[in-house]
């Protein structure tokens, strides 16, 4: 397939290097407007606003793979796909207005802090270790991995080039500004990633001859988001049942995605930002899947389905527009790898550094500890991301939901039982941690690699599976908690008074969302 760097223009190079003039100077504005503090550099000063907050949760959400993940569904299976953008709306009311309250009452800079509060220094040196890995595999190196692929798609370079250009770029705003100058540069580059996908959805439609058109040529249930149980790739009870395990630790525990909300002016501006992604999650039809859709009836025989996305865009931009999809992968990368590394470097240097290795640091040595993990970070996802492309045959978005489901179910339960259960012990928290975390990746090995499904049909689906290694492990911490002689349940309470109340103007945009994710779900089903 030619590569798009073979129809560039000089008006493309223009657009490239007037965006990467913008981003440094938005960046700069950001990290040197003011001395660097350790909260601005982790939190941002606790200065985000609820726009900040939500294009950057989006941005990081966004990560390079969905520009092919969610196309490739389009292309091969309809809009079932949305799911994983429009049932996430229960998820991101129970981080506002569970979650998020309790986070910003605790006053706490990470996860492993939080939990550290409630049942001590154990849990949290546990928690944070197990943060680390899950930031380095499943977001720095996976991520920089698709986005590795996505470059060389276009620009048909080697991989060690792509990633290295990439993570350099990514790390740089991360080592000088942290939290804000990332998420001031999000804002600029969302807005930048619906204006391009909107158009490659518009000039698909005016090509395919408008949205009627589509309707009647692809097979009605493309556009069903409830397939049934027999659908051997998304079928509707591994959804229901499966996706929350993943989606309550990914939007609710997840350093990388909490980290902006634990940013916030104030309560208000948090949840409100994460209101925001549940209406930017609304556009995932027409930015990303939609144009998967269309490149099913514009060509319907491509060998990879994974190539829908930049098929759509070597045939359907004229000259001039390519320069803006090399913008736009620029953009999605330096938001998801920019807050992956901040996110890294604070878990480190907030729950280790200074709890295990230097607790008198001062804050001009928790900067320079956090901005060398940054640098270890950026060197460790390169090597990784390399050894991940010497693997043939990887299905990218199938992969990324698995890994996330094997890893997820020990966070879902520990923070769902922290949350709801007082009677949650330390015992239980940590044994779950470690022992039941172990039992779940070990279940993963087995189902990816010693006994793939592929070949072993009786595995049940990822996300089922994911389910039940949730069930057990909640019967497991309900019962040690219970049998616990000795238990330790809250070392440092905190007092449902302590947290403000949601305010009516959060309550009446959840409200609103709700209302509009129930009408999607109604339009799309049935078909």
């Amino acid at each position: 397939m030619n590569t798009i760097y073979d129809k560039l223009y000089a008006i493309d190079f223009l657009i490239i290097g007037l965006y990467l003039l913008l981003l440094l100077m938005i960046g700069y504005s950001a990290s040197f407007g003011k001395r660097k503090q350790e909260g601005n550099l982790f939190l941002a000063g606790s200065s985000l606003n609820w726009y900040n907050i939500g294009f950057n949760m989006w941005g990081t959400n966004v990560g390079p793979s969905s520009l092919l993940a969610f196309a490739s569904i389009g292309y091969s299976t309809g809009i079932v796909a949305g799911n994983f953008e429009w049932y996430a709306f229960v998820f991101l009311l129970l981080l506002a207005v569970v979650f998020a309250p309790r986070y910003i009452a605790s006053r706490v800079t990470t996860m492993p802090e939080f939990m550290g509060k409630r049942y001590g220094g154990s849990t949290q040196n546990i928690l944070a270790w197990y943060a680390l890995i899950k930031i380095l595999i499943s977001w720095l190196s996976l991520g920089l991995f698709a986005g590795g692929v996505l470059a060389r798609q276009i620009l048909g370079i080697p991989m060690w080039q792509s990633v290295i250009v990439l993570v350099a770029f990514a790390g740089a705003f991360t080592f000088a500004g942290g939290l804000k100058a990332i998420a001031k540069v999000n804002v600029f580059q969302m807005i930048l990633l619906i204006v391009v996908s909107l158009i490659l959805s518009y000039l698909g439609l005016q090509k395919v001859g408008g949205i009627t058109a589509l309707y009647h040529r692809v097979p009605s249930n493309f556009w069903n988001l409830v397939q049934p149980a027999s659908d051997p790739k998304y079928p509707w009870p591994a959804l229901l049942l499966g996706y929350p395990v993943s989606a309550i630790a990914f939007f609710c525990t997840d350093q990388a995605m909490v980290q902006s909300v634990l940013g916030a002016k104030n309560l208000k501006q948090g949840q409100l930002g994460v209101n925001f992604i549940g209406w930017l999650k609304v556009l995932a039809l027409p930015l990303f899947i939609l144009p998967g859709i269309i490149c099913f009836v514009l060509f319907p025989n491509l060998e990879d389905p994974n190539l829908a996305y930049m098929t759509m865009v070597t045939s359907l931009f004229p000259p001039g527009m390519n320069g803006l999809v090399i913008v736009v992968l620029i953009a999605v990368l330096v938001g998801t790898i920019g807050s992956s590394l901040n996110a890294l470097s604070t878990v480190f240097a907030t729950d280790l550094y200074v709890k295990k290795i230097n607790p008198s640091a001062t804050n001009k040595d928790i900067i320079r500890v956090g901005r060398l993990t940054v640098a270890a970070g950026c060197l460790f996802a390169v090597l990784v991301a390399l050894a991940i492309d010497s693997i043939r045959g990887l299905n990218l978005f199938d992969v990324f939901q698995s890994v996330l489901g094997f890893i997820a179910p020990p966070l879902s339960v520990v923070f769902l039982l922290s949350v709801f259960w007082k009677r949650t012990t330390r015992k239980a928290v940590n044994g779950i941690l470690s022992y039941g975390s172990a039992f779940s990746l070990f279940v993963g090995v087995l189902y990816l690699f010693a006994f793939p499904s592929d070949k072993y049909p009786a595995w049940p689906h990822y996300l089922l599976l994911s389910f039940y290694i949730f069930a057990v492990l909640l019967v497991v911490a309900i019962v040690v908690s219970l049998t616990d002689k000795a238990p330790v349940t809250n070392v440092h309470n905190i007092a449902i008074s302590d947290m403000p109340p949601v305010s009516k103007q959060v309550k009446l945009l959840f409200a609103l969302l709700g209302v509009v994710i129930l009408i999607l779900y109604i339009i799309f089903n049935g078909h």
